[in-house]
């Protein structure tokens, strides 16, 4: 069963995507959360395996939130809840740690789905959108600069895999690519964010896009 913590300041969004949920037979919805303080402290209660978090929110919002979730020992995969797939704070949220973001907007098939890959440990991610909320940012040339700072200690194999990252790919996808058993590519992506200091593969994956590997 993958529990899931669910956080928005609107109950009605949070009982939308509790009665979605609650469809699927291996997902239960452990507990809700209104702002980010509340989410830390559900966290730390429930133990979810999936955080579905809304960004902008009064008192704590949820990028802070995410930053002292991530924090954690064992921190829970956290996906970024928006409006819009250009919103600028989606690209901070995933900077502090969150490993996608998914519209409110996504149908509800989609959104179950989509929950049970981030469970899984991979990236949720919408390429397209991601693209223009990094062409977007501010500071890109910045970005760019940090990025390249940080591959050039990466391996050529290591920098492939991080590229693969860059495109959203899970480990079993980039092991057909580049002829290699799935538990050597868990060992590359191990050693890529300990080496870049990436909280988790969608960091990473930003870092290869600012590196132009991606």
């Amino acid at each position: 069963m993958i529990r899931v913590l669910l956080v928005d300041d609107d109950p009605l969004v949070c009982a939308h995507l509790r009665a979605i949920l609650a469809t699927a037979d291996d997902l239960e919805v452990c507990a809700e959360a209104y702002d980010g303080a509340e989410a830390f402290e559900a966290v730390t209660r429930h133990q979810p395996d999936v955080v579905l978090m809304d960004l902008r929110m009064p008192g704590v919002d949820g990028i802070t939130a995410i930053g002292h979730i991530s924090a954690l020992a064992r921190p829970p995969v956290i996906v970024a809840l928006t409006t819009f797939d250009t919103d600028h704070h989606v690209l901070h949220a995933l900077r502090a740690g969150a490993a996608g973001f998914l519209l409110k907007s996504t149908p509800p098939a989609d959104l179950i789905g989509l929950v049970r890959v981030a469970a899984d440990g991979h990236t949720v991610l919408s390429p397209a959108a991601t693209r223009h909320l990094l062409v977007s940012a501010d500071g890109r040339q910045q970005g760019r600069d940090r990025a390249a700072a940080l591959t050039s200690a990466l391996t050529t194999r290591e920098k492939e895999v991080l590229g693969w990252l860059g495109h959203g790919m899970s480990n079993a996808e980039i092991a057909r690519r580049l002829y290699l058993s799935e538990a050597t590519v868990k060992g590359h992506v191990s050693r890529i964010l300990a080496k870049l200091g990436c909280a988790n593969r969608s960091s990473a994956g930003l870092l290869a896009r600012d590196a132009g590997l991606g």
